[in-house]
């Protein structure tokens, strides 16, 4: 007989298979769409008198501009096996060395307001359905129609307007001037009020959209059977909404988990450049528009990469906690 550990350790290897071929399949349209594009970045260059053409012949032949798409595609690809993401010729140095200074900028945000979403939609969903029908269910009812109404990206500049009118949080970036020369306690306290604008923002239309599927799955979980049993047995009520509904009525959230951190990151691209956040999307915006290839499909890759992780920690995370659910 097939032990637990077992099939779990085989699913994960289907998954990750799996990721990779969709890995691949991302990573060729992303090339293709981008070679598409009239231009390269050399063709900047080329307006620099000062750049001869032997330089930019040399550049051709080093990183196969002069080859077909294809065969670019197929370079690039031995590459990342070898551990090489290419070079940025936008900013003159590898392109792992800049990713891996962005890629923690953006884990962070997305992290922070992946926490701020959880930690409220959750308590805010069981409320509303413990308190259903009175004015504080429709109170927390009219504002999430209203929150997810708002866009992103207009919550941010709603903010940010308020901060330069206040002056109690700062207007943007990740640390103020100077920060490097404070201490860890007054930089840690530093960067926090540089991140509450951002991870607000960002993590907002989620508590919203969250909190009324918590609050349905809880409505459905307290009519079933099984609670009016436990309630007829004379269980003390928090033992049957917390321990009895709680666990059934969370299990479809996990599933969400993985979905909506993925969501976040790819949310937290525009909230990063309205905010000036130095993360992965203030990155990809400027390798894009400088047609900087290399630098964006590095990009393009980690966010693939952090989205797959997250779907298949979600589904772990499911199996673990409903024990019906069965991995093969």
């Amino acid at each position: 007989m097939t032990r637990p550990y077992e099939r779990m350790g085989r699913y994960i290897i289907k998954r990750l298979l799996t990721a990779v071929a969709l890995l691949l399949v991302m990573s060729f349209v992303t090339f293709m769409l981008m070679r598409l594009t009239p231009g390269n970045y050399l063709d900047t260059l080329r307006l620099d008198p000062q750049i001869s053409k032997d330089t930019l012949a040399y550049y051709e032949k080093l990183y196969q501009l002069d080859k077909p798409a294809w065969q670019q595609y197929l370079f690039w690809l031995a590459g990342l096996v070898r551990g090489e993401f290419g070079y940025s010729f936008y900013y003159n140095v590898p392109v792992a060395k800049i990713i891996g200074s962005r890629l923690g900028n953006t884990f962070i945000l997305s992290f922070a307001a992946f926490l701020l979403t959880w930690m409220l939609a959750i308590p805010l969903g069981i409320w509303a359905a413990l308190n259903r029908g009175r004015w504080g269910d429709r109170v927390a009812q009219f504002i999430s129609y209203i929150v997810l109404s708002l866009p992103g990206f207009f919550v941010a500049m709603v903010l940010l307007f308020w901060a330069s009118t206040t002056g109690w949080l700062p207007l943007g970036g990740m640390e103020s001037p100077g920060a490097e020369d404070l201490s860890l306690w007054a930089r840690s306290w530093d960067m926090f009020r540089h991140l509450i604008i951002p991870a607000t923002a960002l993590s907002l239309g989620s508590i919203a959209a969250l909190q009324k599927i918590m609050r349905g799955n809880m409505l459905d979980v307290l009519g079933r059977q099984y609670i009016l049993a436990a309630r007829a047995r004379g269980l003390p009520e928090h033992r049957v909404i917390y321990v009895h509904a709680l666990r059934n009525a969370i299990n479809p959230m996990i599933t969400l988990l993985g979905y909506e951190f993925s969501a976040l990151l790819s949310g937290a691209a525009l909230m990063e450049i309205i905010t000036s956040w130095p993360g992965l999307g203030s990155l990809m915006l400027t390798a894009v528009r400088s047609k900087d290839i290399y630098l964006v499909m590095a990009s393009m890759m980690m966010g693939g990469v952090l989205f797959v992780i997250g779907n298949l920690l979600a589904d772990i995370a499911l199996a673990k906690a409903d024990p019906r659910i069965q991995i093969k």
